[in-house]
């Protein structure tokens, strides 16, 4: 008997009942009193530990597992493994089930779940083949989508061939899984209209499932989270963020999906809208993403928070992820190239090039994209030589045609005329020795013919053209270039070659000279002949045809030119340069502009001068000013050109004079041209 009277098998019919019904709490406590009548009770163990993993107590039903080891054994495997992967432990739950004494069905089922978690995916797929082969339930749909994930893991992550395994499309996780692999494979638009079936697939299955709206909101969001990063790589940035920022509102409860679309926003944004990438970054570092999410795509959020730091002007900050990442990833070369990007920005160029270096030793097999980054820098800081010198250490790329072309130009530009032949060379021996007569190797002898023609090295360049007239004779082309090489060098071997070239007969063309004249894209039409003679009388000597002239226009003169006056030979200086300039007038008083007690105006100073009251003599009227006007201009500006003060010191004023007119011609590029000053009857 229990306590309370009650009995054991009552307790076991009510846990019996609430497992039916679901209700596990309740199921726990008439286990627990079973437990307290028996300690050993091993059905009652194991009973307990399933109810506490159905409500979600992963740890108490491990610590349970743990302490009754002995008793319970065997028989709760599966359970322990399936506590430790749902507790992220899951190089612990492989070993668990890889102890156990039979591979049972299910056991088979989390070893697959567990090897994808893993990364391991060849494993991975042969165990879901292997169950889809050998078992035929109602989980049939699950494993064939889970070994389509599987598939599309290996297109994306590792690049492998996809192989087709006859999966169908019946449901929108099968559809979207093919959708995947398909972006993998670099077929971007199939993937598209892919996710675009899903979708349509999964809004039709809502009929008939029983789904909440969080639950309908956050399977969209993953599809069209998707949709948006094939829209990226499709260059249609805009349509992506626009749809990238839909499933950030959306909230989604999937925080690998948050963290995998707002890493994505970042890219977009790259060094702009910093503001929104800081945002959208804190995103990526919420609990749990490195559970949801593979290695790689943790490793992209990673660089991607490295990048920003740069961007921010957070040195210490980007010093120390790119730090990080390096001690995670020895041999990747991006933390590296982070460190010598944020080394550039501060212009620690030399420091850079010595990471690089150290880097390049310590990881040949990576040294490739190192070694032109070095270049690069050498470039920026104008070290031509040494940036020719890392290039041709490349191995990999030393004799490609590419490389060839950028290392003469640079020898070109240092005039080291010698290396870059000497580059010329080595290609083409190594064309030579791995694919003699290819189209690479030929061009490459061709452009190093051509390039010692144009620095004077004939004889080294008759050879190349002698290797190039044998692969082929009929190359006129070659021909005319050899010839032209030996008659500077041997004029004899010159006029036998010369031999070789096809006559004039075969060279001509069956052209219509006057067609090609008159068509709509000729320069030059050819005059018509000249008329016979005969057909006019001809004309009597001393009247023959005289051909027109053009008559030159002679600029205009100034009105009042005088032909006896010698022009003044500095009329082209301006005023303060001629020889005759004696400075600004001096001794003037200039009326005080903006000067004296606020709100004092020229008119009012004007009255209180006593020098210009009516006792004070009459001063002359202003140049071009009416007779009888004699009031100063409003503005209180002493005119220019005024004449000079005498020697006296006495302000005399000239008698106004009739206007002159002064003649200045201003040189222009095709024409003469005039411009009349009126002058004021002073002398400047």
């Amino acid at each position: 008997m229990a306590s309370g009277g009650v009995s054991v098998a009552s307790l076991w019919t009510e846990v019996n009942r609430c497992g039916q019904n679901g209700d596990y709490t309740r199921a726990l406590k008439a286990l627990t009193k079973i437990l307290h009548e028996n300690r050993d009770d091993v059905t009652a163990l194991h009973c307990k530990v399933v109810c506490l993993i159905q409500n979600g107590s992963f740890k108490e039903a491990l610590n349970v597992m743990n302490t009754h080891s002995k008793m319970l054994g065997s028989e709760v495997v599966f359970e322990k493994a399936y506590c430790e992967y749902r507790l992220n432990r899951v190089d612990s739950s492989l070993k668990t089930i890889e102890s156990a004494p039979e591979q049972t069905d299910k056991l088979k089922e989390l070893y697959g779940q567990v090897l994808y978690r893993l990364e391991r995916y060849d494993e991975c797929k042969s165990v879901y083949t292997d169950l889809i082969r050998n078992s035929q339930d109602e989980y049939e749909e699950e494993r064939k989508t889970n070994l389509a994930a599987v598939v599309a893991a290996m297109s994306q992550w590792e690049k492998a061939p996809t192989e087709d395994l006859g999966l169908p499309e019946s449901t929108y996780e099968l559809c979207y899984n093919a959708a995947c692999s398909l972006i993998g494979q670099g077929k971007l638009t199939e993937a598209l209209n892919k996710l675009q079936q899903a979708e349509g697939q999964f809004i039709f299955s809502l009929s008939y499932r029983d789904m909440t709206e969080e639950d309908i909101q956050s399977e969209l969001a993953v599809i069209h989270s998707q949709m948006a990063y094939v829209m990226q790589l499709q260059g249609r940035t805009d349509e992506a963020l626009q749809l990238y920022n839909q499933v950030i509102k959306l909230k989604p409860s999937d925080v690998g999906l948050l963290a995998v679309t707002a890493n994505n926003i970042i890219t977009i944004n790259k060094d702009q809208n910093v503001f929104d990438s800081k945002k959208k970054v804190k995103l990526t570092n919420a609990e749990g993403v490195e559970y949801k999410l593979a290695k790689k795509q943790l490793q992209a959020i990673d660089f991607n928070k490295a990048l920003l730091a740069m961007y921010t002007n957070q040195a210490d900050q980007c010093r120390k992820l790119s730090s990080s990442l390096q001690a995670q990833n020895p041999g990747h070369p991006r933390p590296v190239l982070i460190q010598v990007a944020q080394l550039c920005r501060e212009k620690q160029h030399s420091r850079a090039i010595e990471l690089l270096q150290q880097f390049s030793d310590q990881n040949p097999e990576s040294a490739s994209g190192i070694k032109l980054t070095m270049a690069q820098l050498y470039l920026v800081q104008g070290h031509v030589t040494k940036a020719c010198d890392v290039l041709r250490s490349i191995e990999e790329f030393k004799h490609k045609p590419g490389m060839v072309s950028a290392l003469v130009t640079m020898y070109s530009h240092e005039e080291d005329i010698d290396s870059a032949i000497d580059v010329f060379k080595q290609a083409i021996e190594h064309y030579q020795s791995e694919q003699p007569g290819s189209a690479t190797h030929l061009a490459l002898v061709r452009e190093a013919a051509n390039f010692k023609l144009k620095y004077g090295r004939k004889k080294e360049a008759i050879s190349d053209l002698e290797q190039l007239w044998k692969q082929n004779t009929k190359d006129v082309h070659t021909l005319a270039q050899l010839i032209s090489a030996y008659s500077l060098v041997d004029t004899d071997k010159a006029k036998s070659l010369s031999k070789h070239l096809p006559s004039a007969d075969t060279m001509s063309f069956n052209v219509d000279v006057d067609e090609l004249e008159n068509s709509h894209g000729a320069t030059y039409v050819r005059k018509k002949a000249a008329k016979v003679v005969g057909e006019n009388p001809p004309k009597e000597q001393g009247h023959g045809e005289v051909k027109k002239k053009k008559k030159k226009k002679k600029g205009k003169l100034p009105k009042n030119y005088d032909p006896k006056v010698t022009p003044d030979p500095e009329r082209w200086f301006p005023m303060k340069e001629r020889s005759y300039y004696r400075g600004k007038k001096k001794g003037k008083k200039k009326d005080q502009i903006g000067k004296g007690t606020q709100g004092a105006t020229a008119g009012a100073s004007a009255e209180l001068d006593a020098s210009k009251t009516a006792s004070s003599p009459p001063t002359s009227p202003r140049p071009g000013s009416a007779s009888g006007s004699s009031t100063a201009p409003a503005s209180g500006v002493v005119p220019p050109r005024q004449q000079k003060p005498s020697s006296s010191g006495a302000t005399r004023k000239k008698a106004p004079q009739k206007k002159k007119k002064g003649v200045w011609l201003i040189l222009r590029p095709c024409a003469w041209m005039e411009m009349i000053i009126e002058e004021t009857g002073c002398v400047c």
